[in-house]
C-alpha cells in the first residue's frame, strides 16, 4: 500500500504563546523572539524540497517565509490552529479560577472538549484527516506550517490517542514532525521531534 510523506512544524513564538493565553482563530503576529527563532531554523532534508503549505493566520505565514531555505508556499484554511472561541485571550490559570467547574468539566472531555463558540479537537481531526487524504491522492510529499493543537489532532489520529490523559509521545513544539498518509487514509507517526537547528561543525 502506497504511503506518502508529509511533515509539520508548529509557528515561532508570538507575545501570547509567552504569556500562555489562548491564540486559536486571534490573528496574532510574532514576536521579536518569534522572528529570531524562525530565522534561525532550516528544513532539514528531505523536507527541505518538498512542497510547502501553510496556515492562513500570519504567525504560521511569517514562520514559513522566514523559514530557511525560503520557497513559496500554498495557503490552505485546513491547517488553521483550533478555535478556542469565548475563551481566546485567557490564560488556563484564568480560566481554571473564573469559569471554575464549568471549564474543568470541558478539560476531561478529551477529543470532545469545546469551548464556548468554538471548535473540538474531534471537529480539527475532520479537517486535519480531509487534508492529508488530498496529500495521499495527490502522492507528493508535503511540508506545513501549522498550530499546536492542530498537530496534537494528527497526533491522535495517527496515534488512537483520546486526548485523555498525556499524550503518547512528547512533541517538542520547536521541532519538525515527519508523518505519513497511506492511500486508505490511514495516518503514521514516522519520526517525531527532528531538530530545525543546523549542527554546529567545528573546526578542523
Amino acid at each position: 500500500m502506497t504511503a506518502v510523506s508529509f511533515a509539520l512544524l508548529r509557528h515561532a513564538t508570538t507575545a501570547w504563546n509567552e504569556s500562555r493565553r489562548l491564540q486559536g482563530m486571534t490573528d496574532v503576529p510574532l514576536s521579536p523572539a518569534g522572528v529570531a527563532l524562525a530565522k534561525g531554523w532550516r528544513l532539514p532534508p528531505p523536507a527541505d524540497v518538498w512542497k510547502r503549505m501553510c496556515s492562513p493566520l500570519q504567525r504560521a505565514s511569517g514562520t514559513a517565509a522566514l523559514l530557511q531555505p525560503t520557497a513559496s508556499f500554498t495557503v490552505d484554511a485546513r491547517l488553521r490552529e483550533m478555535s478556542f472561541g469565548d475563551w481566546e485571550g485567557h490564560t488556563l490559570a484564568d480560566l481554571r479560577a473564573t469559569v471554575g467547574q464549568e471549564f474543568l468539566d470541558a478539560e476531561r472531555r478529551g477529543l470532545d472538549f469545546q469551548p464556548p463558540g468554538g471548535e473540538s479537537p474531534r471537529m480539527v481531526m475532520a479537517r486535519m484527516a480531509d487534508w492529508t487524504a488530498e496529500i495521499a491522492r495527490a502522492g507528493e510529499p508535503v511540508v506545513a506550517l501549522s498550530h499546536k493543537a492542530a498537530i496534537r489532532a494528527l497526533l491522535a489520529l495517527a496515534t488512537g490517542w483520546d486526548m485523555q490523559g498525556r499524550q503518547p509521545v512528547k512533541l517538542d513544539w520547536h521541532c519538525l514532525h515527519f508523518f505519513a498518509v497511506h492511500t486508505d487514509g490511514r495516518i503514521i507517526l514516522e519520526r517525531p521531534n527532528v531538530s530545525l537547528v543546523p549542527e554546529t561543525v567545528s573546526a578542523a
